[in-house]
């Protein structure tokens, strides 16, 4: 074997490791949900307070964003399956417009002992966010615990990685559902889930 193969496959190795590790020999529950609750406060202060937040003119009516509890239960490992033929895929956006992303993978994952299966996408258009990867679902708490229209995942690109962290208890709201001047994507229909995921943020009341 190349010496730059065997390099190559002990990079892989150790990025695998590494995201294997830190899932499993993580924080405690309550370590979790003391860093979880933590970027709640500060995702407030923004929410109150920013200047690109989608409330900002709302004044003193604002408050604080509703949540699932922290749940370790839906901080996932999900293997990544390639995209055979990868397109373009168009969303349609909460105002009928469309956005367009390249297909990147498929994440696969176990939850309760049933296997999901969920399309990751990459951002096309051009702007700071090019490049970064996309997941938008919908599950059974939408229009009715959860938003309507989905909720997102940002995730993170590891070049050569086999598997992927999704963690539920990030999963936020889009800016259309603070504001209807926004216009936000739709998930596919291949991220729509039957299952309740119990995590992340709630409707916005």
């Amino acid at each position: 074997m190349k010496r730059s193969t065997i390099l190559i496959t002990l990079v892989i190795a150790a990025i695998a490791a590494m995201v294997y590790f830190s899932i499993s020999s993580g924080p405690t529950p309550e370590e979790y949900s003391t860093v979880i609750n933590e970027e709640r406060v500060r995702k407030d202060e923004f929410m109150k307070s920013g200047a690109e937040s989608p409330m900002k003119d709302k004044g003193d009516s604002i408050r604080a964003l509703n949540y699932f509890p922290p749940d370790l239960k839906y901080r996932v490992l999900a293997k990544l399956e390639p995209v055979t033929n990868k397109q373009v895929r168009v969303l349609e956006t909460s105002t009928g417009e469309q956005e367009r992303y390249l297909d990147y993978a498929w994440a696969v994952f176990e939850l309760d002992g049933q296997e999901y299966k969920l399309l990751i996408l990459e951002i096309m258009d051009m702007g700071p966010n090019r490049g970064k990867l996309f997941l938008a679902f919908a599950d059974g708490t939408s229009a009715g615990q959860t938003y309507g229209g989905g909720r997102y995942l940002d995730l993170r690109k590891i070049p050569a990685a086999t598997t992927i962290e999704l963690d539920f208890n990030k999963a936020y709201n889009p800016y259309c559902a603070y504001n209807d001047n926004y216009s936000c994507p739709l998930p596919p229909r291949e991220n729509i889930l039957s299952v309740a995921i119990m995590a992340g943020e709630k409707n916005y009341k």
